[in-house]
């Protein structure tokens, strides 16, 4: 499949009906993570080209919520883009580039500043599956970007060293929480990222919630953990017509100039 994604003059989509679906879910990705509160004006997701596993699809810089089709840019494993664009790309590319070369399992990248994630970030609480919904939280790494920068960086995994430092965090997980700045989820495709990244959010909300009872928390067992997230992964598409069709229904009464 060659994905008809050129600089804004040639980006409109072309005859390839399966790169306009893949597209289309890209963009609706960026809205129902905005809309649920994952993403705001920052954090960003991509899609690997299942023809092509050393190209992947993320929008220019920009708002996820105001996404659309032209906005999309296809890039290689450096996380440079594959044709010619003006368009201007996110400094942290280099977290999808990276994990998707790193790992040939994953097809969709989720990276935002998720504020109910954010105080497991900073603190020595272990971010852990407290409800069914939530069992691929069962292992979360953490990612400390002091030990491949140093004191006094950005924070931002702004280049390959440390996109691949992150890649090396994230082994096998499906989460990495990022001090000071967010956290990185991964999927078998758009769905399940999607359905992770509300997920970890809403987990994490109910998690702090029941801290603030005061009695012990009961977490969910690695086997109930296992077992629902296995549950979980057969609905995906139950949620995302949900989320996609509130997206969809929200930009028809509000739609873009």
């Amino acid at each position: 499949m060659t994905l008809p994604l050129n600089p804004p003059s040639a980006n409109a989509i072309g005859a390839d009906a399966n790169a306009a679906v893949l597209v289309k879910d890209l963009v609706i990705a960026n809205h129902i993570l905005y809309d649920t509160g994952v993403l705001d004006a920052y954090g960003h997701v991509s899609t690997r080209d299942p023809a092509n596993s050393e190209r992947f699809l993320l929008s220019r810089s920009m708002a996820p919520s105001l996404v659309g089709a032209r906005d999309i840019i296809e890039y290689d494993l450096n996380g440079e883009p594959v044709h010619d664009s003006s368009m201007r790309s996110y400094v942290e590319r280099f977290i999808h580039s990276e994990v998707y070369r790193a790992r040939p399992d994953v097809l969709a990248i989720v990276h935002s500043h998720s504020v109910s994630v954010l105080p497991f970030a900073i603190s020595s609480v272990d971010l852990r599956p407290v409800f069914h919904m939530a069992g691929f939280l069962k292992r979360v790494s953490r990612f400390e970007i002091r030990a491949v920068a140093g004191d006094g960086s950005n924070l931002l995994v702004d280049d390959s060293e440390k996109g691949r430092y992150l890649a090396n965090v994230l082994s096998d997980n499906c989460v990495s929480l990022m001090r000071g700045h967010g956290m990185v989820v991964v999927g078998g495709d758009l769905r399940e990222v999607v359905y992770r990244s509300v997920y970890a959010e809403i987990n994490a909300r109910v998690q702090m919630q029941t801290a603030m009872l005061g009695g012990q928390t009961e977490f969910l067992s690695d086997a109930e953990a296992a077992s629902a997230d296995r549950t979980a992964a057969q609905q995906y598409e139950r949620s995302w017509a949900l989320w996609k069709e509130n997206a969809e229904r929200v930009r028809e009464n509000y739609p873009r100039a």
